[in-house]
Formats: structure tokens, sequence, C-alpha cells
């Protein structure tokens, strides 16, 4: 096509002598407009030719760049054989030791979850559901451990899982005290006998076993911190390593101690001067970061045993995800942040957990096969609860 063009732009006829001749005697104007019209139509057939070629390259340059993305697309696929020889392309196979598959215990609380509006069976206990999708977001399965069932039945529960969660509550006394105390000591000795079984120990949960280890109920100080969200402050000898904090990131640990993202629910907690007088506490428990209550007092927030697998929380890592019921809980990104960290560290040591128990007895107790009420207008502090009857039972 362009040869074509070309051809017809180069056969414009061109005047001989006899032509000459009888242009000259047809006089001078006739002459002028004969050049005038030659040299009109060339410059008409020259813009004509260049415009042309504009447009009959760009449809060639963009068939081009499709052909040349298309060929490099197809270099950076790798074929099965290609594959084969590349190792680093494989993925790499689970580690054998770890239980990809745990299970975590959470124990029942005395009530309903909501002072008696969904429930007035005297023998009602329940968990607060923001307990268990705080488990489940780290990727465990919950079985829930409940109090006052069956001393043999309980502990058969307590075999089939890979750590257990101390909730919040008020109970200081009675069966449940009893049966939070005979669980301790059962995971203590778990982890004696070999066994790496974590015990996260959440508000109550680090009140009961301050009392627990040391023997002494009156242990616990009056502290102002009811309702309120605060920073942590991480302790001079603060060692990372193998604590709750170990897999936080560093601008993460520093907004911990300057921004109010750990809620506080709780009128009692330890010192930090008497924590360090008890020989049985500072024997068993260091100090990872302290806290002030609203009247400026100081407060131990969290421990973390010298010699277990066990971290105590004096603030509700699980609320700032899963719970609405008070404006003052932190939602902000940091603070959910912190619930996913706190929660990823749990379900981290459960899978360091050698008990693998039977799958289908595992499915026959899953809190799965509870259903959760949803009490956030009739109760007030919590949003839904799974609440356990004789009947449910």
């Amino acid at each position: 096509m362009p040869s074509h063009f070309l051809s017809n732009s180069s056969s414009i006829p061109t005047s001989n002598p006899s032509d000459s001749a009888i242009a000259a005697g047809s006089g001078s104007d006739s002459q002028n407009d004969a050049l005038s019209l030659t040299s009109s139509f060339s410059s008409s057939s020259a813009s004509r030719l260049s415009e042309m070629w504009s447009y009959m390259w760009i449809p060639f340059l963009i068939s081009l760049s499709k052909e040349l993305s298309l060929a490099k697309a197809q270099s950076e696929i790798f074929l099965p054989t290609e594959l084969e020889r590349d190792s680093s392309s494989r993925c790499s196979p689970p580690e054998s030791r770890l239980n990809y598959q745990p299970v975590i215990g959470i124990l029942s609380h005395p009530g309903d979850g909501a002072s008696g509006r969904l429930s007035n069976a005297s023998t009602a206990s329940y968990i607060a559901a923001s307990y268990v999708k705080f488990v489940e977001s780290a990727g465990a399965r919950v079985i829930p451990l409940i109090y006052n069932e069956p001393t043999d039945i309980l502990f058969q529960k307590l075999d089939l899982v890979n750590g257990v969660l101390f909730t919040g509550g008020w109970c200081k006394s009675g069966l449940y005290y009893e049966v939070v105390e005979r669980i301790f000591k059962k995971i203590l000795e778990r982890n004696d006998a070999g066994d790496h079984f974590p015990l996260y120990a959440i508000c109550l949960g680090f009140e009961l076993i301050s009392m627990i280890i040391t023997k002494d109920r009156r242990i616990l100080e009056r502290f102002n911190a009811a309702d309120m969200a605060s920073t942590l402050q991480f302790t001079k000898d603060f060692n990372l390593e193998g604590t709750v904090f170990q897999r936080f990131p560093p601008d993460l640990l520093k907004k911990l101690s300057t921004d109010c993202l750990a809620m506080q629910k709780h009128r009692y907690g330890i010192s930090p001067e008497k924590f360090q007088k008890n020989q049985y506490l500072s024997r068993f428990f260091q100090v990872l970061t302290t806290c002030k209550d609203e009247d400026d007092k100081d407060y131990v927030s969290t421990l973390q045993a010298h010699n277990y697998p066990v971290t105590a929380f004096q603030w509700h890592p699980e609320k700032n995800s899963f719970e609405w019921g008070y404006p003052t809980i932190p939602h902000t990104e940091d603070a959910i942040q912190v619930t996913q960290h706190v929660a990823n560290f749990l379900v981290s040591e459960a899978r360091k957990s050698l008990n693998r128990p039977s799958p289908q007895k595992v499915l026959d107790n899953l809190i799965y096969n509870y259903s959760p009420t949803y009490c956030g207008k009739a109760g007030r502090g919590y949003d839904e609860v799974y609440i356990f009857t004789r009947s449910s039972l």
C-alpha cells in the first residue's frame, strides 16, 4: 500500500519542448496558472501522504506493544518440569512437631453474663463470645470447660485441649474458685510432664491465680480502673524474648506506652511494691508491664511465668475487637492489632502442645454445639454470651 501512494506521487506529467511552444503561444497568464496548479497539487499530496503514514503507524505500535507484553508474561510462567528443577519455588512442608489444629479450653463463669436478665437458672454459667472470637481469630477452636459439670466430664474435656483461658468476671470463692485451682495445678503438672500447655489468665483469671499461688485470698488491693483505657508501661529489665510481646512490631510496642490501647475493667489488682515483697509471686512471675488507675496509682498489668507458658493480664486484650458495650473500649486500628497479636501468641503456644486427642471427641465437644445469645440490649458489658444450663447440657 505505501508503494502505491509513493508511485502515484512521482508520476505527475512534465512538459516537453513542443508543449512549451504551445504554452508560450497561449500567453504568460496561462503558464502561471499551470505552474500554480502543479505546485498546489504537489503540496496537497505530500500533506495527505504524511497524515496517512501517521495513522498507519498507530495500530502497528499498539500491536507491537501487545506482543512484547505477552512475550514478557510468558517468560515469567514456569512449566511443571521447570518448577521441579527449581527447589526455591516449592512450598515448604509444615513443621511436623507442631499441631495445626489447636483447641483452647475456656472456663465458664457463674451466671448468665447479664446479671440474671437472660436466665434465672441458679446453675447457669456463661462464656462471653468475645473470648471465643478472640481464640478463633488466631486460628484455634474452642471447647467450653463448664465449671459446674461433673468433675469427671470436666477433666475429660481438659484432656481434649492444647491450652486454657481463664476469663474475666467477679466470682472469687466457692466451687468456681476450687475448679480454677484444680485446673491451674493440672496445667502445671502437664508442663512438668513435658507437654507445652499454655494458660492465659485475664482480669479475674489474673486475680485468682495470684490468690492461688500466694495462698492468700487477701493479696489483692483496691484500684480505680473499672472503665478506662490506658497505656502499658514496660519494666526497665523487660525482655521481649518468649513473651506475649515478642512479635509486636516496634512501632506498636512504642504506641502501647504512649497511646491508650489497653482496656481496663477491674477494681482489684496488685501494686508493684506488694508484688516484689511477695516471694511466691516474684518467684513464679516476672512483671512485664504496669499501669496507672484513674487515681494515678500503679498496679501490675501483665505477668509472665518464669518457667511455664503462663501469661496473666490485668487488662482485656479481647475487648478491642469484639466488645462494643462501653464507649471507652479502644477500637482504633492500633488497638485491633494489639488484640490480634495477643491472640496469635496464645495459639502459637498451643500449637507446641503434644496433645493429639481423638478428632471425633473434639467435634462432639466444640463450642459450635451451642448457640450464642445476643445480650447487648438486655445486659451490659457483653455483646454476646454462650449460656450453659442443665437443659443445654
